[in-house]
Formats: C-alpha cells, sequence, structure tokens
C-alpha cells in the first residue's frame, strides 16, 4: 500500500497540475481577449481614417 510520504507526493502533483490547468486556461481567454481588442482597434483606426480622407 501507500505511505504517507507518496500520498503526499501524489497530492502536490495532482495540485500542480490543476493549477498549471487553470492557469493555461486563463492564460488562453486572457490573451485571445488582447488580441480581439487590439484588432478591434486598428479596425476602428482605419474607419476613422477613411472617414476623415472622404469628408
Amino acid at each position: 500500500m501507500f505511505e504517507f510520504q507518496q500520498y503526499l507526493g501524489f497530492i502536490l502533483f495532482l495540485t500542480i497540475l490543476t493549477i498549471g490547468f487553470w492557469l493555461m486556461i486563463f492564460l488562453i481567454g486572457f490573451v485571445h481577449y488582447w488580441i480581439g481588442g487590439a484588432i478591434m482597434e486598428l479596425i476602428k483606426e482605419k474607419r476613422e481614417k477613411k472617414a476623415k480622407e472622404s469628408a
């Protein structure tokens, strides 16, 4: 059977794995939001520039 040290090692492994998984999900969401905002800003700037040139 498992000894207490092995049990603690397994719990520590699962904790680190879970923290890494949720951090990865958070960072993917944050980077997606960041890139989406940057693209929207570029589109707005191009529209404003086009409106100024045509006016």
